[in-house]
């Protein structure tokens, strides 16, 4: 009776599901949603994932039913199944419900609708990843069953699943799953007449996947890599023969891809055992290049035949492009892998002749192009996303040239000529009217790499005429009309080899790039004429050589102007971007043309506010005429309303964001205009930039009014200082203000991303002035501190403390020891618990010095004064990790507590100390040794690359520390903390001013340690030192 009514409810919550999904699939949008909601309720039901199975797999059921169940089960698996999984959400599936869907799913491969077969595929996969092969033992035999029957469903539903099991399979399950799958893939892939193509390149892909995977496995233990050498001889042999079967019914561009793929994987994780067949490798691989491009020119430059492009088994097309992709993949692999590089270099110049013919215009972008100006421009930007044969052509030409350098350039300019000269021959004959894109193309080619070529010119290592090139074939090209898209090249290669003109071929450019600009010309010329300015005027700059472009600077901005006024988007960028370089030329035509540029700059602004690299373009302008003492007066005229009328309206009035990009271009306003400020700048901006910042609730606001009132303190303190409301409250009020609403601990912890730079700048520039509320500052900051979890926020309220250290360190350990913290010791233990648990995360080259030598001095400080409030002090240390349980799985390391030695405070410090030092030596050392010589860094990788496991090798991994003994003593090394390029791209003012910023860190802490290191007391300290402190220390001549 039991078992009935148990049969009975089955039954009932079975129909229940069917009824459920008939309702997701009905048109009915309110039955829809209720049957949405009910499936949700079902889905933590014992038998739903069986139910879902059995639909799944009934030839009888209604189609559309199939197809639904078959997703939803694949959605059930994931979140069900395994407690382990990342998705999971409860209940787990039971044994029982797990034992009758595995039973039933493989009957799903067999199916002959595709959708359903392939959720069927997916769903054994995950099922495999967290059941094979203990609770699943006899999957693969089911599966190679299903690979070796007649049925074409079984087998594509069998490679389904291994495609999809190969991509998530563990390290646990490769070396029981390799044995059994690869001789399959082999007998798949060379049995050309029983299966399909796309089958067969499908076991390529579940090769090239297992390949990886071994290869990553082989990272960490060197034996791994064993489990492919036995397949390694007969894979490769099957790939060199695929690649030399002509396209037909055996092979087509889909499957030659996958094998390319696949030999790159084993180039560059398997050198060693790869060097024997490279002669037989590289003969087809170079045939398929060369061969391709002649199709590709064909079919796809110059569309003049029609190419039938594959499509793999889910219908997608396989491009042609994808395969030569692959090919220049292929060759990058070769450069990437120090055994191979060799192989490149000899065959330079032929390779990069081809690669320059991947480098021409395509028809479809020529009237992609045409139509989209702002495609054009996205397309052909040097920091594009967008991707094309065209696209990695270039890349891999410039990955040529930055490997090999002087040997690309004569390969560049030979290959270059060669096609000229062949163009030139099809131009006069007339028999190629697209002999113009290999203009295009190689001029692209020469300006690409045009440092190299000037560096190797004037170095004497290169024989090319650029001037007969500029002359001949540049300003030639520019008296034709074959296509705008040739002129546009002309002018923009030429304005990369300026420095290489003589002045009266530059004012030949020069006329022609004006020209360019001019509306009646083509939006792509007019565009290319932009790109052209800005290189000419960046040039003439660095070379203080502007007065040959003054005569021009009219026209040109004339032309830019129209420009911007006519396009959006990203035409729009970058004309802004070479208006902000033309007024960087020359301050007297700069002020001149302030009533055209200023107004124009402050309508993109208002319009295009939301846009971030126009607001920034925007910024920049008003930069230049902030520090142009003629136009700067009219700037404010013209600005200031327009900023202050944003800043005071309704929040609902403005466009979101609107404000923030206001305050920022206040700030800029502020920090670069002459100082004292104009009386409009304190008297009506800033009382309504601080009220907008104190009524906003919205983070990017607060931040940026922080930031701008942060500058008003820095550069006009003493004004700000004395301007009161009608109220008779100071702006240092305001200031005060809005520090304590964004250190509110009920405001978003995002708002106080810069707030320590605000409170710090108020120290620095008030100082005691600030009276009662220098504590409360301080109070906040405390507060905000505790509950901060952004590294970014909570650096930035350190920093506050460690710019303490070096102005008010008596007053500051004062402080923090009368104020209790949130445990119930004082704040002083709690800023230096966070501060020495991240310090060692910190980053920015000026905020590095400032905490780190802010420790040095409070170190130095407790020493000197035997100061106990420090002393007595205890932290974490490093941490214990035990090698008695075994190896440390992610299990494990989430069920057990980290251990942690605990340490005085001032040990931490010394500790974080040396570990600063060596964060210096290594950036320096990195810097130092770029130019190391190539056979000594090329012995290192082709160590790590070693495929033999030699003893001692497989435990060691190259770091700093084992690579310091090849170098003198880090002592004897200054450094290139002084000028190093991180400095370069500062643009924090008040850190520029602090004297901090001019420290070289190295240096410092290397002359710290080692007068620590003469003290009687050091042994204090050195007793705690770790292998690797020892190690760094030794470099200083501290032996210990």
């Amino acid at each position: 009776m039991a078992s009935s009514t148990g049969g009975d409810v089955s039954r009932s919550l079975k129909d229940v599901l069917l009824e459920t999904l008939s309702g997701i699939l009905s048109p009915d949008h309110n039955l829809r949603v209720s049957a949405e909601e009910q499936v949700k309720a079902l889905e933590v039901t014992e038998e739903f994932g069986v139910h879902l199975a059995e639909f799944t797999v009934d030839h009888n059921g209604p189609l559309a039913i199939r197809q639904l169940a078959s997703v939803l089960l694949k959605q059930y698996v994931e979140v069900h199944w395994s407690v382990h999984s990342e998705k999971f959400r409860p209940p787990e599936t039971t044994d029982q419900a797990k034992a009758a869907i595995r039973q039933m799913l493989p009957a799903g491969l067999k199916e002959s609708i595709s959708k359903v077969r392939s959720s069927v595929a997916y769903a054994i996969s995950a099922i495999a990843h967290w059941d094979w092969p203990e609770a699943w033992p006899d999957l693969f035999q089911q599966l190679m069953q299903a690979l070796t029957s007649t049925d074409q469903n079984a087998v594509h539903g069998a490679m389904r699943v291994l495609t999809e099991f190969t991509r998530e399979v563990t390290d646990i399950q490769m070396p029981q799953m390799a044995p059994v799958i690869l001789p399959e893939m082999y007998k798949i892939f060379t049995r050309a007449e029983a299966y399909s193509i796309r089958t067969r390149s499908r076991a390529v892909v579940i090769f090239t996947t297992c390949a990886n995977m071994i290869s990553a496995m082989g990272d960490l233990d060197k034996g791994a890599r064993a489990l492919l050498h036995p397949f390694l001889p007969q894979f490769i042999e099957a790939f060199v023969h695929s690649l030399q079967v002509p396209d037909g019914v055996a092979s087509d561009s889909g499957i030659k891809m996958e094998v390319l793929k696949a030999v790159t994987t084993l180039v560059k994780n398997y050198p060693k055992q790869m060097a024997p067949y490279m002669s037989s490798i590289l003969q087809p691989v170079w045939t398929t290049l060369t061969e391709s491009v002649t199709i590709y020119v064909r079919t796809v430059v110059n569309n003049v035949e029609e190419m039938d492009d594959p499509a793999d088994s889910d219908g997608e097309v396989l491009g042609f492009e994808n395969l030569v992709f692959s090919i220049f993949e292929f060759v990058h692999g070769l450069i990437e892998t120090p055994k191979f590089r060799k192989i490149v270099r000899k065959s330079m110049d032929h390779l990069l002749y081809y690669v320059i013919l991947y480098m021409q215009i395509t028809e479809e972008q020529v009237h992609l192009w045409t139509n989209s100006p702002d495609q054009f421009v996205e397309d052909e930007d040097e920091d594009t996303f967008s991707y094309s044969v065209r696209i990695s052509a270039q890349d891999l030409l410039l990955a040529i040239a930055s490997e090999f350098q002087g040997d690309t350039t004569m390969g560049i300019c030979s290959a270059t000529m060669r096609h000229l000269q062949e163009a030139e021959v099809a131009k006069n004959s007339g028999t190629d009217p697209n002999w113009w894109k290999v203009h295009e193309a190689c001029m692209l080619t020469l300006g690409s790499i045009k440092d190299l070529i000037i560096d190797q010119l004037h170095e004497n290592k290169l024989n090319f005429d650029v001037s007969s090139f500029l002359q001949n074939i540049v300003l030639a090209d520019l008296n034709l009309s074959v296509s705008p898209f040739l002129l546009g090249r002309a002018l923009w290669v030429a304005s990369r080899f300026t420095l290489l003109m003589s002045p009266e071929m530059m004012q030949r450019f020069l006329q022609s790039t004006v020209a360019g600009l001019q509306e009646s010309q083509p939006p792509s010329v007019r565009i290319s004429a932009a790109r052209a300015i800005y290189g000419f005027c960046d040039y003439l700059k660095s070379s203080d050589n502007t007065q040959m472009i003054l005569p021009y600077l009219e026209p040109i901005m004339h032309g830019l102007v129209t420009l911007a006024m006519q396009f959006a988007a990203d035409v729009l960028a970058l004309v802004m971007e070479t208006i902000y370089t033309v007024l960087t030329v020359d301050k007297n035509f700069t002020a001149s043309c302030e009533t055209k540029t200023v107004p124009l700059t402050i309508a993109i602004f208002l319009k295009y506010n939301s846009d971030p690299l126009i607001t920034a373009l925007c910024q920049d302008i008003f930069k230049v005429y902030s520090q142009n003492e003629m136009a700067q007066p009219m700037l404010q005229q013209r600005l200031l309303p327009t900023i202050i009328s944003v800043l005071q309206a309704p929040t609902d009035k403005v466009p979101p964001g609107m404000p923030s990009n206001c305050l920022d271009v206040l700030c800029t306003m502020v920090r670069h205009s002459p100082q004292p400020l104009h009386g409009l700048m304190i008297s009506e901006a800033f009382p309504a930039a601080a009220k907008c910042t104190l009524s906003s609730e919205d983070n990017a606001t607060m931040q940026s009014g922080g930031e701008c009132l942060r500058a008003y303190v820095s550069v006009a303190c003493d004004q700000i200082s004395q301007w009161q409301d009608d109220q008779n409250r100071s702006g240092l009020w305001y200031v005060i203000q809005v520090a304590n609403q964004m250190l509110d601990p009920r405001t978003s912890e995002f708002t106080a991303a810069f707030v320590g730079k605000l409170v710090s700048t108020l120290l620095s520039k008030v100082g005691p002035a600030l009276g009662e509320n220098l504590e409360l500052l301080l109070r906040a900051v405390l507060s905000k501190m505790q509950q901060a979890e952004t590294l970014s926020v909570m650096q930035n309220l350190v920093l506050v403390f460690a710019q303490l250290v070096h102005t008010q360190l008596d007053a500051l350990l004062n402080f923090l020891t009368s104020v209790p913290g949130p445990t119930g010791a004082s704040a002083l233990e709690f800023v230096l618990t966070e501060w020495c648990s991240r310090q060692h995360l910190f980053y920015g080259a000026y905020e590095t010095k400032v905490s780190t030598v802010a420790l040095c001095k409070l170190l130095q400080h407790s020493i000197n004064s035997n100061d106990s409030r420090l002393q007595d002090i205890q932290i974490k240390g490093d941490q214990i990790f035990s090698t008695s349980d075994g190896i440390l799985t992610r299990s494990k390391c989430a069920t057990a507590p980290e251990r942690w030695t605990m340490v005085p405070v001032l040990v931490k410090m010394y500790k974080l100390i040396i570990n600063e030092l060596s964060n210096q030596v290594e950036t320096n050392l990195s810097k130092s040794q770029i130019e190391d010589e190539e056979d000594e860094e090329n012995d290192w990788e082709e160590e790590d690359n070693n495929e033999d496991g030699a003893a001692g090798d497989s435990s060691e991994t190259v770091t700093l520390l084992s690579l310091l003994d090849k170098y003198s003593p880090a002592s004897d090394y200054s450094g290139y903390d002084f000028d190093g390029d991180e400095e370069e791209d500062e643009e924090d003012q008040d850190a520029l001013n602090d004297p901090l910023y001019k420290v070289n860190l190295q240096q410092y802490l290397t002359e710290f340690l080692q007068q620590l290191s003469q003290q009687p007391y050091y042994g204090t300290f050195s007793a705690h030192h770790s292998d690797c402190e020892r190690k760094v220390l030794s470099t200083i001549g501290i032996n210990t």
